[in-house]
């Protein structure tokens, strides 16, 4: 993508992309110095973005219950940051990290390859409705900030449920619609669906995610409000935090600037993130 078509994306209200050529745009740039992590953090005890996209990570791997017993999928994996992370800090027996992006395939196994881990972690490119993996091959499946843009998330489900063995979890950190309404709700939730490829059928409020889980098969559903411990501090680095700002690529750096000025509660009325787990029975 030309630095013309990302500028045009940038700062028309209502811009929409493609979400591989969106990556693509982004190209190898992180919100982190070090690193290449791409979620809005984590804020319970962080303060800085440095310790909250890891945080948020951490916190993903604790609702999923991930321990050295299990193999995990993570799909949407970016560029495995929380992949290497994971394997580090907790050391599941395997990852296997499913993403559609090309870029962040390449990028990732290199990564992990210089890590020393490609013997646990294997990055695969293929989607998230369509997955190259056979039935029940994994106990845990987990999507940091991505299962908004899959097509569907319903059709997520579904796959998730086929390749967990029985007993198996699924935890994501997602960003859905926000109960209520009213203009300013609407504009965010608007803004940031076609902004950021959301298909329209994955404009769910937290009692039709839980219902969509359930109707995959899954039990012991739980969908949990977290966006006060997300939005304020994302919203709060990205207007006192320069170097964050400087990381970006540079079409985005001014748009970025201008939102961080914005009222944060305007900006995210529309939004609401939660933390959503679920269990195959078995």
């Amino acid at each position: 993508m030309s630095a013309a078509a990302l500028l045009l994306w940038a700062w028309t209200p209502f811009g929409r992309l493609a979400v591989p050529a969106l990556y693509e745009a982004l190209a190898t740039r992180g919100f982190t110095a070090e690193g290449l992590w791409l979620n809005l953090g984590f804020w319970r005890a962080a303060r800085s973005i440095e310790e909250a996209c890891p945080a948020l990570a951490l916190r993903l791997a604790e609702a999923a219950g991930m321990g050295p017993q299990d193999e995990v999928l993570d799909v949407g994996f970016g560029f495995a940051e929380q992949d290497m992370l994971w394997m580090e800090r907790i050391g599941p027996r395997r990852i296997t990290g499913l993403n559609i992006t090309p870029l962040h395939v390449r990028v990732g196994r290199e990564r992990v390859r210089r890590r020393g881990l490609a013997d646990r972690i294997e990055l695969l490119e293929g989607s998230a409705t369509a997955m190259p993996l056979p039935d029940a091959c994994c106990d845990v499946v987990t999507a940091l900030e991505c299962a908004f843009h899959f097509d569907t998330r319903e059709a997520f489900f579904a796959e998730a449920f086929r390749v967990l063995r029985p007993g198996g979890r699924i935890a994501l950190a997602d960003i859905i619609r926000a109960p209520g309404g009213g203009p300013a709700a609407r504009l965010s939730w608007a803004a940031m669906a076609n902004r950021f490829g959301v298909p329209r059928a994955n404009a769910v409020t937290r009692a039709e995610y839980a219902a969509q889980l359930a109707a995959a098969g899954f039990a012991e559903v739980a969908v949990a409000p977290i966006g006060a411990e997300v939005f304020p501090g994302w919203h709060a680095a990205l207007r006192e935090d320069r170097a964050l700002r400087a990381r970006l690529p540079r079409a985005l750096r001014a748009p970025a600037a201008v939102l961080a000025r914005l009222d944060a509660a305007r900006v995210y009325a529309g939004l609401d993130y939660v933390l959503a787990t679920a269990r195959k029975p078995g």
